[in-house]
């Protein structure tokens, strides 16, 4: 091409270029806005078209970019059974586990502080941050409500006792469960101890505001039954220092005083024959089953068996033309004993040295007692402990829930003393009852048929006593389910063999079922036992036991979600 040429084209691009530059500089980028939004076609220009409309310009503004705050936050949805918590500054997952922990399944605040760290990503730490989500797990969409599950009274039981303190806590848990992998079947658990203490939420105008260790009785008794476990909620009746000391009005009163009677100095006991008590008791084991009780066990259904009895009064004396007469047997200096060398009381009672009589050389079975009344006319005591478990076993046992009671294995021997004192006549106590649960502890019978080391028999005082109380309920109905002995006291022989002679021998003199009692709960002796025991049945059967379940045993409902492992046992040496 010809430098003539370039310069032409170079000239006519400069003057095309100017143009454009031209026709666009007199229009904003408004007039661009206006142009797009007009309706009417545009046509070419080679056809005439009529006048354009005017176009008014319009301005477009750009909203600024959201700045990163003003974007809410997305809320994490929860699952169903869980919640969503937002943490504050500096709080711990402990902290918020005893918050939440009675809308949840689980049974302590630690089993949920366990499960929270797991679900949120298995962590190790405690300390949370500022507005961090935490998953909650096991959140229960209503409480539980539990129900009786009812058994025949001669189901075999296989229990050991849990003060309410322990049956709350997670070494209780461990406990129960350790328990029924050995072989038990059966929980006795505090409601009210002998101090007066009720460990469970319950309102009554006696009671008062008062310290609660088992928030949530359903949810207990529900983890037992998916244990395939009894629940036995134990009362200690009369015997009340919580009640006598708010209201002094229903205590034992003293007659030379006109105060409230002390026993041996203290001040414990609750008049037996007072109605107030009486059913003050009485609404408090209705509750317990409405709560999904499946027995209720009444201990210290009795009067005091010592102090100054002839000091003591009671309500149901009141009015009568004969006052009671105690018969007391002689002790030299003119004051009422036991009659017996049998410690009357819980062994985590007993001191040292015991309450009793130094060993006598005469036999318990042929020793007779020296009276210093004839024989007491009038209201007896007795007739007070019968009376009020007629009344209780007809609100009780329409509920479907068993009545047990706790009585001293030394009123096998109904001597006339250890009646009168304590008022429990068996034979009369047998028709209110299901069950019997005498405590036949081998260590309590001090100075009894001449053996210096009752302890060390346990054989002897399990098999006598067992066939003395299998005697005078003959005929009754009622099933005689013994405690037995689950500690060191007093014995040099205890050991896993000890427990085995005691089962052994109480199911062959006629019992049904056991209770061991340990007031420090440590069942380590049981626990080794029961297995022995349960491979000696394999080879001998029911040597020890039949090995009763629950009904429908086969269904294990778990309170806990099935992510969150259960807690090993602890070693039962520690227990």
């Amino acid at each position: 091409m010809r430098r003539s040429s370039v310069r032409v084209l170079t000239a006519i691009s400069c003057l095309l270029f100017g143009a454009a530059a031209w026709r666009l500089g007199p229009y904003s980028s408004s007039n661009f806005a206006a142009e797009a939004q007009t309706t009417q076609a545009v046509a070419p220009s080679s056809v005439a078209v009529g006048p354009v409309p005017q176009v008014r310009p319009v301005s477009a503004k750009i909203s600024a970019s959201p700045k990163p705050a003003d974007i809410p936050a997305v809320t994490p949805t929860a699952a169903p059974g869980t919640e969503i918590y937002t943490a504050k500054r500096a709080e711990a997952i402990p902290t918020v586990a005893r918050r939440y922990v009675g809308r949840t399944s689980y049974l302590t605040s630690s089993e949920l502080a366990e499960a929270i760290r797991k679900v949120n990503g298995s962590r190790s730490g405690n300390i949370l941050k500022a507005n961090e989500n935490l998953v909650i797990p096991g959140i229960l969409s209503a409480p539980i409500v539990e129900k009786t599950v009812p058994v025949v009274k001669d189901f075999e039981v296989r229990a050991i006792y849990l003060t309410g303190i322990m049956a709350a806590s997670d070494h209780g848990l461990r406990i129960i469960r350790h328990w029924r992998e050995v072989g038990g079947n059966a929980v006795v658990f505090d409601i009210k101890d002998s101090d007066g203490s009720v460990n469970i939420p319950f309102e009554h105008p006696l009671l008062g505001k008062h310290q609660v260790y088992i928030h949530d009785v359903p949810k207990l008794v529900h983890f037992l039954h998916s244990q395939n476990m009894h629940a036995i909620a134990r009362i200690a009746i009369f015997r009340d220092e919580r009640l006598v000391k708010e209201h002094p009005e229903l205590a034992v009163q003293s007659k030379r005083l006109k105060l409230p009677w002390r026993e041996n100095g203290k001040l414990v006991w609750t008049d037996p024959s007072n109605p107030k008590v009486q059913e003050y008791n009485i609404a408090l084991a209705k509750y317990v089953v409405q709560l999904g009780a499946d027995e209720i066990q009444f201990d210290y259904v009795r009067f005091p068996a010592e102090g100054d009895q002839k000091d003591a009064s009671f309500v149901f004396q009141a009015g009568s033309t004969e006052p009671e007469q105690v018969v007391a047997e002689s002790r030299g200096d003119g004051r009422p004993s036991t009659g017996s060398g049998q410690a009357l009381g819980r062994p985590a009672e007993a001191k040292q040295g015991g309450t009793a009589e130094k060993p006598a050389p005469k036999s318990s079975v042929s020793r007779t007692t020296a009276k210093h009344t004839v024989a007491p006319r009038g209201p007896q005591r007795s007739d007070v402990i019968t009376a009020f478990l007629k009344k209780a076993y007809a609100e009780i046992h329409p509920t479907g829930a068993l009545l047990s009671l706790d009585v001293f294995g030394v009123m096998a021997w109904q001597r006339p003393v250890d009646l009168a004192h304590t008022g429990q006549d068996i034979v009369g106590m047998a028709k209110y009852c299901d069950v019997l649960s005498p405590m036949i502890y081998p260590s309590h019978f001090f100075g009894m048929d001449n053996i210096a080391h009752p302890g060390d028999a346990p054989e002897h005082f399990i098999g006598e006593s067992m066939a003395r109380f299998e005697l005078i309920t003959k005929g009754s109905g009622v099933i005689i389910r013994p405690w037995l002995q689950a500690f060191r006291w007093r014995t040099k022989t205890y050991s896993p063999e000890y427990i085995k002679v005691q089962v052994a021998t109480a199911r062959e003199k006629g019992g049904i079922g056991f209770l061991f009692w340990n007031a420090a709960n440590d069942y380590s002796k049981p626990y080794a036992a029961m297995p022995e025991m349960k491979t000696a049945n394999a080879k001998e059967k029911d040597k020890f036991f039949r090995g009763d379940e629950l009904p429908g045993a086969a269904i294990k409902a778990s309170l806990t979600p099935g992510a969150v492992p259960t807690p090993a046992p602890a070693d039962p040496a520690r227990h």
